[in-house]
């Protein structure tokens, strides 16, 4: 929408992760058994191909950060309270929530399909650790509750992954109206269209090309999918045991009793 409304950017090819990046990436592979950063990977190479002047040790995905095309995307997985305390008054924020049973499904996969992570357990005990906030990027109901109570915001968008599921084109233009962008009909729906599950995932190589960051595990990717699995929403019927799902409920019951109806809605 900011840099691509018709499609035709020549830098739509780029690794995501450079197109968009994650501003705690460099936490997080630098922290790994095999420091992914280091010289001889793809991110250390190529950052150093493409800025010859800068250390990367100073941080390849802050400083990619830093030289992002003007206005920047920039991706977090990080909570209000370990960003900057001026974050909305100096930058839009589109905060995605999402039904935690769904959730849970789909981080259980994502760790055990990449090698960085390979969790090996069951699906229980993946909900146990998702309950006890001994994940990363947990706690889960304090992640979204300090978004939920700054939402009223003039700098915040708060979405829910439900909505736009159920109409992508009616969010699409909910946060073409947030970023003050002046789309036309055909532009909206071509984003709508480029941005649905099935087009991203044909263009799934775009989000790992090159990287050996995004290490896959075979196994998992064969028989469970890959990154792009189903997209879809209430799929945890299909992976959760009758009991986890009784544990999650209750957990969210007990975490939302302060929230309005308007959230608990959203999550039934």
């Amino acid at each position: 929408m900011m840099h691509n409304p018709n499609l035709n950017n020549p830098k739509a090819t780029l690794p995501l992760l450079e197109r968009s990046p994650h501003m705690q990436q460099d936490f997080l592979i630098n922290n790994l058994p095999v420091n992914k950063a280091a010289p001889g990977t793809f991110h250390h190479d190529a950052f150093l191909q493409d800025h010859p002047n800068c250390n990367p040790k100073d941080g390849i995905f802050l400083q990619l950060t830093e030289f992002a095309e003007d206005p920047r995307i920039i991706k977090t997985h990080l909570p209000f309270s370990l960003l900057s305390p001026s974050l909305l008054e100096t930058c839009k924020v589109i905060y995605v929530a999402r039904d935690p049973r769904d959730v849970v499904v789909s981080y259980c996969h994502f760790a055990r399909l990449l090698n960085i992570l390979d969790f090996v357990g069951s699906m229980s005990d993946f909900v146990e650790h998702f309950i006890d906030n001994t994940l990363l990027y947990g706690p889960f109901w304090t992640h979204l509750k300090e978004a939920w109570y700054k939402r009223n915001h003039t700098n915040i968008l708060y979405c829910f992954y439900e909505d736009m599921k159920a109409n992508p084109k009616a969010e699409i233009l909910r946060i073409q109206r947030f970023l003050n962008v002046n789309l036309t009909e055909s532009q909206i729906n071509g984003i709508v269209h480029y941005t649905s599950f099935q087009e991203m995932s044909k263009r799934k190589y775009k989000w790992d090309k090159g990287s050996d960051i995004l290490d896959i595990n075979p196994k998992i990717l064969n028989k469970d999918g890959g990154f792009f699995r189903k997209g879809v929403t209430g799929d945890f019927k299909n992976k959760l045991s009758e009991e986890d799902i009784q544990k999650i409920n209750e957990w969210t019951k007990e975490n939302t009793g302060d929230m309005e109806d308007e959230f608990k809605y959203k999550i039934k």
